[in-house]
């Protein structure tokens, strides 16, 4: 299982949302790079860069951070916020980027994401999906759709998308627990596909029951900079299971 740290981006700051809310934002560091120094430097190989400003306006804002990272380390890094063309799709890679994170255009123009599969293959497109309530969220999770959650998974699915990273946008930043439920669902109905989980994670014990679940991936947020689980907490998780993070 992939562990992967969050870097959330607004004003080019790192920040973490409370429940996806922009009013209810705290800075952790007024430098991602930095961020991104100590992470790599503590065995962390894996990055979900997310660009929070470019996903609540629907244009990325942040291209310059990602191409800095990028640069300067050897993360591996899935970076979404605000992709909405191919030029954008593009530009993730030209940019450093090794994974594409989609979205909000999977809901609205879902036709996009099916030809990004098919042109760039279904190992760079990773499809965020967030939900509350099991209702879709859009732009930044300003926007909700009534659109079957499952059925929307299952569309996808046909599209060739097989790696999915889930957040429950109510326990997001809010060191609640996991929606192991969910989770639990999806990987039952759709095995083929690689799940990630995000929101929630609080301690290594939730890393281990998703784990057991047979999610492939989780990120991590909030709990490393609140310093719910320490770095070296990760590096001993990862000996114990002799798994790549």
């Amino acid at each position: 299982m992939n562990i992967i740290v969050a870097i959330d981006l607004i004003d080019g700051k790192c920040v973490r949302l409370k429940q996806g809310d922009f009013k209810k934002k705290k800075i952790y560091n007024h430098d991602p790079l930095e961020v991104a120094f100590l992470l790599e430097n503590n065995g962390i190989s894996r990055l979900h860069l997310v660009d929070l400003d470019g996903a609540k306006k629907g244009k990325v804002v942040h291209w310059k951070i990602l191409e800095k990272i990028a640069k300067h380390t050897n993360l591996i890094i899935d970076f979404g916020g605000g992709i909405h063309t191919e030029e954008d799709v593009r530009a993730v890679f030209e940019n450093g980027g090794d994974i594409a994170t989609v979205g909000s255009i999977a809901v609205k123009k879902p036709i996009f994401l099916k030809k990004w599969v098919n042109i760039y293959g279904d190992d760079k497109i990773l499809l965020g999906v967030d939900v509350k309530n099991k209702k879709i969220a859009t732009n930044g999770w300003t926007e909700f759709f009534d659109i079957p959650f499952m059925d929307f998974l299952e569309e996808k699915n046909n599209y060739g998308i097989k790696k999915i990273f889930c957040t429950d946008i109510s326990r997001d930043g809010v060191l609640s627990g996991p929606s192991f439920s969910l989770y639990k669902e999806i990987i039952q109905r759709f095995p083929n596909i690689e799940l990630i989980a995000s929101g929630g994670i609080r301690n290594i014990e939730d890393i281990d029951q998703l784990f057991n679940l047979g999610c492939r991936g989780v990120i991590i947020g909030k709990a490393i900079y609140e310093n719910q689980i320490s770095l070296s907490e990760l590096r001993n998780w990862k000996e114990k299971n002799n798994n790549n993070y």
